[in-house]
């Protein structure tokens, strides 16, 4: 969007309604030069004649309280803000009438509170439905309005064809009507003009714009006005519908200013009178009047050209900038490409792309030639005044009196094909998309038989449609004449309405012809909807021959020649007297609804937008389960945010279809309450439970009054719009429960969720489910779907899913108007649910609904269809296309029923299947249509692409195979099936009441401590570096002790060693965090079920992102938590992941030869160093053998050459023969060059696999290729970042035959889980390996090893393979153990009855269930220490302070570390950080003055001095003080926000105290003085609302702010708010506000160039704002330290990019805090 700077000279600020302004001067502007002007295209100004119809309102008109200022000039403050700013979002509306109807009763309560402010400007909003268009609304709005301008801007281009979206700050586009202030020209200073239009903007109220010209003098006493260039007219709306492309808001903005004498009564009054004016004309006018709108205010105009005029607008974020000399105000330049309408009073408007250059009849009837064309012209004139305006024309003789006269009217759209049936379908299309019928003219014969297929379809699914078929006349019907055959009633029950009129004749007067076409499209558009039939014969001459006619036919039609309306106009009238009657009956159903304790909201097909949004609001508010079809656009809704959890609001169960597959889910599933709304639905195998459970009341509830209850089950039929029904709901309260019933199907649907996400994406190859999930993808809020019939529509259905939208500028806007996410329209002939017509009727989808459509359909459908084909070139007035066709070469929907497993296949593809081999390709290129062909996942998503990006039609052809597909298919149910019961299993061993007051929470944890352990070892690590000279090793970690509420407890091991990224300082302050952080967190009943579920609560409970937390720490953690399970439940680790009664460890006896077994083992792999000579090692291995070892892994890559390693195996082999497996580890300590070297000489000794042999991951592909050797991952997958599907993607090559997964690097067992679940997929071993941890450790690993097997059995049973042999796993470590944690080791030893080292499960399980922590191995235990808490008090000059100081941990080395808040914060904010770093440091938080419950007193000797400020030179002043108190040396000061500027103040300016500081989002100051002078006024307004409102009700309005945007994500958001209200003294804290404001504050910029002070800058990366002045700072020390020259590294400052966090970092994610802080510390050390 281009920018232009102007404004030289002063503006005048109005409000509503100007007196006479008669300037002096004219001022000029540096307007945009001659080569600017002609970039923009010339616009239209409409002088309107005066019209007596309308009232023409002056000055001096009592309906208009105008006022205007007469200058800003005198008045000293006038470029300060207005003093209330602020922005009130009202609950969604299910109506405009809703919307407005909140917005007066916001505008009532507030007058029974007034503001207690002398100016301001307060905006309400609310979200409206999609379908409220900008564009409509206005049109709605009376040209004798009382309230102007009236102006409409679109965010679209006017391209014809195609319309090309563009983006207008996320707007589609903006009406208004009313001015709550406007601005003027006027002889003062441009820096006050660029004031008065800002005074009234704010980045809080960023929707709050200014919108004008430039180069007009608007004089408004006399409605008149000038062209001047450099003069400008701009106004903020008063009533406002702003367009989305996922929804609209109705706005409403409120403006007063006593100092213009302009108060806010008077603004209120004003407010009122258009808000009245919404109301009464909230009906939207419907899209069909647009042209007669526009061509109504043309015809009645004198049209001048104007060059130049610009449209632009401004808002908070345009910038005010001094250029030499002259102040310029950068502007937003609406393109002239765009559409607008601006009408200043009854007589001015300016229009631009709107006016189409016609106005009424474009002809007249008596010039028609003959009879036959006068009755095509009023049947087609009717047509279009009625709203139908789209024609399909099939060619043909017969009808050449219609298709003329629809060719040829000036409103109406044509199009035609050769293909009567696919034009028949491309009408469905249209009316499916449109809501309005398309008009289909055919010629007589079999073209009108041809229709019926399209007919059906729109009969069976209540589609309005309307056929005029040409026919022969009576005389040559039945007597042999070319085509002709009968025509009457030829569609039979199919049509709603069928009349067949006489052949035209003058004798018949004409205004018959109306009356039938009103009455056809009259019974067309009534429920139940369909389609209507006329039938039309004419006689010769067929074309435009003249016949005389007699004009007295046309008696009775001067009035309906003379408007614009039908001729009949049918009017519905409410029976009144029935109303009792329906309320009792209602009052029934919502009885029933109100009782229900199992309901279920079943979503069939939704047709319209607007319905869409009624369903979501139920759905929100009903709170039940929702299980939504395909077809109802909730399928594939939208999150509108970038974080999922929005969702919560809503329960919906996206795979409730797959959850039926159990039998034990189907057999508890009995809801006892279903209420259907909308059609039919899509999944038949809920149909069949509805069926089978029939619940006690089906409430059924549709538009139509047919009966769609195939399985006899509905109870209560309601014949209702959604919107209707939802709006008599959403008056009625329902309390918000969580039940048994809803959590379970939560958790339920969570976990089949994610195994059809899992099995999907692991699935290398493109697969059909894959095309359905990706669909979502593809589709951007402002697209739509037309899905075919047969598999396409089922796999949708089954695996379609909602889509987490990238974080877009109104995100935040969206969450504020409580709107998670919106629905996608989804359309498809589920009529007759045929294959014919599928592509047309697409087509015609696109056309109505002016959207870009994806179109997903079979191949079958399409070779159906492809005369489509020939109407998809006729791109008139839509959008381009993507038709993604599904080519399995054949009917698959057959490979999925029971006659696939009983027929041969022979048979199965000639008579079913269908199989084909036709090119799609050469269909395409024969029709000029662009084609893509994909066969993989990367190529589809790149096809997707380009299609989305193009301006053209596109068909992208997806290779695909029935044979495959099924297999798949068969997959998917069984592993969907298993992860039902796996599910169900693991919840019902919990005793969950039915009604869940705490959510879906088991127990709480009462507290977890920690004690450091030290073992010793027989040998080193083998991963650490070889020290000679050491003659003991050691082992140190962590021992967690979790308690839970009921006194259950829990172990876990946390020890890092070097291969982690964390130490043992790092895990210990993360572990004194947790500590503070989980006492009270609730453990819900999922964890057990890992597959996210950990990450889920560890975010939701906990409230820090998992990705923060160190892998050992998670895997020590959950651990913890899963063996405190264990103990409640009496049982162990692995029962509680498997969750199944079958797999539990329960001793299972197995007679095998008269063998008794005990309980299955994990066998375990030995694992040596290759220290020694090649005899020796081979020796240690041969010693292993013989102890029962039947695999050993060994460490290579440690000698000089890689020969010597190969030596050793060598050696090895020939010692012990090729009975063992054995495995080496290189640990990526290999050139590609001294790996390949290796693999040469030991290719023929049978190794299992090599571990990671070369250093870089690109080369290892390249080594399997090369060496044709078997390699295992191990680094590798330690290093996955983000999604773990795609990094583990690239090593699919079946030379990678093993992954070797490390629990306490990988970061638990849930991330353990999902990767050996990967591999295990892909026929890879799963190998689970120690880290030289402990028996608890190798206990919990063992039981988590026996739970890979039973997965990997269940996985060969479901892809029925042979079940591949037991894995030995990586367990070996345990040998290094000399000391350990517990009294009694793990035993790992030789099996009893058998010949094998491996471990019992049970004894694992009992260890771990009676595990005991030897006394002697702890070194210190920590439980959380309590934080010491006093008041210090201390004096400055007239006034003392008494602080509160929280203090927690030693003084070790005189490190002190002191804490600053935030404005609103207090001490108790560091707290949970505090004690993470207390460890090694004393931390001190301190309540600043004003906050919690430090206080400031003045002395009693202060007299009548003025009250003295707060400043930051004050607060700086007695802060030392109490430094100085707490301890005689430096500190370190850690800030943030406002304790930044402080903590950044005294680093610059107070520094004796200062060994460093961290700012944590924080900022220098401001440079301009004028800049510093508004931002003062903006805080002292702020501070006068909080003492006047409370505060309460200021931290809404604060915390509504664009700054804590991401901060309102958080979980434990509202828990934050609720401790801010926690300060004793509210005027003290709103004169903190005041006082510390950082317009008060010196500016620290040109310190900063002097800076010696070490510094580490924080902040946030999505708080743009701050990360650019942290950047700025940076950029000013660091260019200062190279201008001073030598070495300034101690100098340079540190700048730390927080990711995922925006300006509260520190509570958003205070691990990386923590991380930051304690590093600083060791560099301060280091000095």
């Amino acid at each position: 969007m281009m920018k232009r700077d102007f404004l030289e000279k002063n503006a005048i600020s109005h409000f509503d309604l100007p007196i006479p302004l008669n300037p002096t001067r004219r001022p000029k502007f540096p307007f945009l030069n001659t080569h600017s002007r002609r970039n923009f295209n010339r616009f239209y100004l409409l002088h309107i004649r005066s019209n007596p119809s309308l009232n023409v309102f002056r000055a001096n008109d009592s309906n208009r309280s105008e006022f205007a200022a007469n200058s800003f000039s005198g008045m000293a403050d006038s470029d300060l803000p207005v003093e209330l700013c602020q922005t009130r979002n009202l609950p969604p509306a299910l109506t405009l009438d809703d919307a407005a109807s909140k917005i007066k009763e916001a505008v009532e309560k507030l007058k029974l509170n007034p503001p207690c402010f002398k100016s301001g400007i307060l905006r309400f909003q609310v979200a409206v439905p999609p379908s409220v268009k900008a564009l409509n609304w206005l049109l709605c709005q009376p040209q004798s309005s009382i309230a102007f301008p009236h102006f409409y801007l679109s965010g679209e281009q006017y391209d014809d064809p195609p319309l090309q979206l563009v983006s207008l700050d996320g707007l589609r586009g903006v009406s208004g009507i009313g001015s709550a202030v406007y601005f003027t020209d006027s002889s003062s200073s441009s820096m006050k003009v660029c004031n008065s239009i800002k005074r009234y903007l704010s980045v809080d109220s960023l929707l709050i714009r200014a919108y004008g010209f430039l180069g007009i003098n608007y004089i408004t006493e006399s409605s008149s006005m000038k062209l001047e260039p450099g003069s400008f007219y701009f106004f903020i709306p008063k009533i406002e519908l702003v367009e989305f492309e996922s929804n609209s808001l109705l706005a409403a903005t409120l403006a007063w200013d006593d100092f213009l004498f302009y108060t806010f009564e008077k603004a209120v009054h004003s407010f009122e009178l258009s808000l009245y004016q919404v109301i009464y004309n909230a009906r939207p006018a419907k899209e069909s009047f647009h042209d007669k709108w526009i061509n109504c205010v043309c015809g009645n105009s004198n049209l001048m050209d104007v060059k130049d005029v610009q449209m632009v607008y401004v808002n908070a974020h345009s910038p005010v900038r001094k250029d030499t000399g002259a102040i310029h105000f950068q502007m937003e330049v609406v393109p002239t490409s765009y559409l607008f309408h601006f009408r200043l009073s009854t007589t001015i408007a300016f229009t631009s792309n709107m006016f189409n250059g016609s106005c009424g009849l474009s002809y007249s009837l008596h010039e028609c030639a003959n009879i036959n064309a006068v009755w095509a012209s009023l049947i087609i004139e009717e047509c279009c005044r009625l709203g139908l305006t789209y024609f399909c024309i099939a060619p043909g003789s017969r009808s050449s009196p219609l298709a003329i006269a629809a060719s040829t009217h000036p409103l109406t759209t044509c199009i035609s094909c050769f293909d009567e049936r696919s034009l028949a379908f491309h009408a469905v299309g249209y009316a499916r998309g449109s809501y309005r019928p398309a008009v289909v003219i055919t010629s007589s014969g079999t073209a009108v038989s041809n229709l019926l297929p399209a007919v059906v379809e729109a009969s069976h699914d209540f589609v309005p449609l309307l056929l005029l078929t040409a026919d022969r006349p009576p005389e040559l019907q039945d007597a042999g004449a070319n085509q002709a055959i009968n025509q009457v009633n030829h569609f039979g029950s199919f049509v709603r309405f069928f009349f067949s009129l006489p052949p035209p004749a003058d004798h018949i007067p004409a205004r018959m012809v109306l009356t039938t076409v009103d009455s056809a499209l009259h019974k067309a558009t009534q429920a139940p909807y369909g389609p209507v039939h006329i039938n039309c014969p004419f006689r010769e001459p067929l074309e435009d021959s003249p016949r005389e006619w007699d004009l007295s036919c046309l008696k009775g039609l001067d009035s309906w020649m003379s408007k614009e309306e039908p001729f009949t106009k049918y009017i519905r009238m409410q029976h009144f007297r029935a109303c009792n009657e329906f309320h009792s009956q209602v009052a029934e159903v919502l009885e029933i609804i109100q009782r229900a304790n199992q309901g279920l909201l079943l979503i069939g097909a939704i047709h319209s937008e607007d319905e869409i949004w009624a369903a979501l609001l139920l759905a929100k508010h009903l709170f039940w389960p929702v299980v939504a079809d395909i077809l109802s656009g909730l399928r594939f809704r939208k999150f509108l945010t970038s974080f999922p959890e929005t969702e919560d609001n809503f329960l919906f169960i996206d795979h409730f279809d797959h959850l039926l597959l159990s039998d034990s889910v189907r057999g508890w599933a009995q809801p006892d309450v279903v209420i259907q709304i909308g059609s039919r639905i899509t999944s038949k195998r809920i149909a069949q439970m509805l069926e089978a459970c029939s619940p006690c009341s089906y409430i059924m509830v549709d538009k139509h009054p047919n009966r769609h209850d195939p399985s006899h089950i509905v109870t209560h039929r309601i014949q209702s719009t959604i919107t209707e029904f939802s709006d008599y709901l959403l008056r009625v309260h329902f309390p918000r429960k969580i039940t048994k019933w809803s959590s379970f199907l939560q958790a339920l649907n969570m976990m089949v969720a994610w195994e059809i996400s899992f099995q999907i994406h692991s699935e290398n190859s493109l697969t059909e489910p894959h095309v359905a999930q990706v669909i979502s993808e593809a589709l951007h809020s402002d697209a739509a779907l037309f899905i075919g019939n047969s598999v396409a529509i089922r796999y949708a259905d089954m695996y379609g899913r909602a889509r987490v939208n990238s974080a877009t500028d109104i995100s935040s806007l969206m969450e504020s108007l409580e709107l998670s996410f919106c629905g996608i329209r989804v359309a498809g002939n589920r009529g007759a649910s045929g294959i014919d017509g599928l592509l047309s009727t697409a087509i015609g989808f696109a056309a109505g609904c002016k959207k870009r459509v994806l179109c997903v359909i079979g191949d079958i459908s399409f070779l159906h269809d492809t005369n489509g084909l020939a109407i998809l070139n006729q791109r008139t007035w839509r959008k381009p296309m993507t038709i993604l066709v599904i080519n399995n070469h054949g009917g698959a929907i057959f490979s999925l029923l029971p006659i696939a497993d009983r027929t041969q296949l022979k048979v199965l593809e000639k008579y079913f299947y269908t199989s084909h081999t036709i090119s799609i390709s050469k269909l395409c290129e024969a029709h000029r249509v662009e084609h893509l062909h994909v066969r993989t996942k990367t190529e589809l998503q790149h096809a997707l692409w380009i299609s989305q990006q193009a301006q053209a039609d596109c068909v992208i052809e997806v290779e695909s195979c029935i044979e495959d597909n099924a297999t798949f298919h068969s997959i998917l149910k069984k592993s969907a099936c298993k992860a039902a019961d796996h599910a169900f299993s693991t919840l019902s061993r919990f005793a969950i009441p039915d009604h869940v007051s705490s959510g879906v929470f088991l127990c709480k944890i009462h507290r977890m401590e920690y004690s450091l352990y030290r073992i010793q070892l027989c040998a080193p690590l083998t991963s650490a570096p070889v020290n000679k000279e050491c003659k003991s090793f050691y082992r140190e970690g962590f021992i967690l002790t979790l308690f839970l509420e009921d006194g259950s407890l829990g172990f876990g091991e946390v020890a890092p060693i070097e291969i982690h990224k964390e130490d043992l300082l790092d895990v210990e302050q993360q572990l004194r965090f947790l500590i503070h952080m989980i006492q009270g967190a609730e453990i819900c009943y999922f964890l057990p079920l890992l597959k996210g579920f950990f990450s889920s609560w560890i975010w939701r409970s906990i409230g820090v992102l998992p990705s923060s937390i160190f892998p050992s720490v998670r895997c020590g953690l959950e651990m913890a938590i899963l063996n405190a399970l264990a103990a409640r439940q009496g049982s162990s680790l692995a029962d509680v992941i498997l969750g199944c009664g079958s797999l539990s460890l329960e001793t299972q006896l197995v007679k095998a030869d008269n063998i008794l077994q005990s309980s299955p083992r994990v066998k375990i792999c030995a694992l040596i160093d290759s220290n020694g000579t090649p005899k020796e090692v081979a020796h240690v291995v041969a010693q292993l053998v013989d102890e029962g070892f039947t695999t050993v892994k060994l460490k290579v890559a440690r000698r000089a050459n890689p020969v010597e390693d190969a030596a050793v195996v060598q050696e090895i082999r020939q010692k012990v023969g090729y009975q063992i497996k054995l495995r080496v580890d290189a640990n990526r300590n290999w050139t590609y060059k001294e790996a390949v070297q290796f693999g040469s000489y030991v290719k023929g000794f049978d190794l299992e696999y090599i571990e990671e042999p070369v250093h870089f991951e690109d080369d290892i592909i390249k080594f399997c290729e090369e060496t044709g050797l078997p390699v295992a991952l191990d680094e590798t997958i330690d290093n996955l970042q983000g999604d773990p599907f795609t990094k583990l993607g690239e090593f699919l090559h079946p030379g990678i035959v093993a992954i070797v997964i490390k629990p306490s690097v990988v970061g638990g067992f849930e991330n353990a889980a999902l990767i050996a679940r990967w591999a295990q997929q892909h026929d890879k071993m799963a190998v689970i390996s120690s880290a030289f941890e402990s028996s608890l450790s190798l206990s919990a690993y063992v039981q988590f090893a026996y739970y890979l097997e039973q997965q990997n059995i269940e996985i060969c049973r479901m892809k029925n393979k042979e079940l591949s042999p037991t894995i030995t796993h990586g367990l070996g470590t345990y040998r290094w153990l000399r000391g350990d944690i517990t009294t009694e080791p793990l035993k790992i030893c030789l099996h009893p009855h058998g010949d094998t080292v491996d471990a019992s499960v049970e004894d694992a399980a009992t260890l771990l269930r009676n595990f005991q922590i030897n006394p002697e191995a702890v070194q210190r235990s920590y439980r959380e220490e309590q934080v010491r808490t006093y008041l210090l008090a201390v004096d400055c000059e007239d006034l003392s302070c008494s602080f509160k100081v929280h203090d927690v941990g030693i003084n070790i080395n005189n490190k002190v570390i002191v804490f600053l808040h935030g404005f609103l914060g207090t001490g108790e904010d560091w707290v949970p950080i505090m004690k993470a770093l207390s460890a090694t440091t004393r931390c001190i938080s301190i309540d600043l003055p004003g906050h919690g419950r430090s206080q400031i007193h003045r002395h009693a000797d202060a007299g009548a001095k003025q009250e003295r400020n707060i400043s930051i030179e004050v607060i700086t002043d007695l802060l030392n003080k109490v430094i100085s108190d707490i301890t005689p040396g430096k500190i370190v000061l850690v800030g943030y926000s406002m304790g930044a500027r402080i903590a950044l103040y005294m680093a610059l300016r107070c520094n004796k105290k200062i060994d460093g500081s961290v700012i944590i989002s924080g900022s220098p100051g401001l440079r301009d003085v004028a800049a510093r002078r508004i931002r003062t006024a903006q805080d002292d307004a702020r501070a006068q609302y909080l003492i006047a409102h409370g505060l309460p009700c200021f931290l809404k309005t604060w915390y509504e702010g664009e700054l804590w945007k991401s901060l309102r994500r958080h979980p434990h958001f509202e828990q934050m708010i609720d401790s801010r209200a926690n300060h004793d003294d509210v005027n003290a804290l709103a004169k903190s506000l005041s006082d510390l404001s950082l317009g008060r504050q010196p500016s620290l910029w040109e310190d900063l160039k002097l800076c010696k002070m070490p510094l580490l800058f924080i902040v946030g990366e999505n708080d743009r704002k701050f990360k650019g002045i942290t950047q700025q700072m940076c950029h000013e020390i660091s260019s200062s330290s190279a201008s001073e020259g030598g070495d300034q590294t101690e100098k340079t400052p540190e700048m730390l990019v927080v990711p995922d966090c925006g300006h509260a970092l520190h509570l958003e994610s205070p691990l990386h805090v923590i991380n930051a802080v304690r590093k600083f510390l060791d560099k301060l050390d280091k000095r």
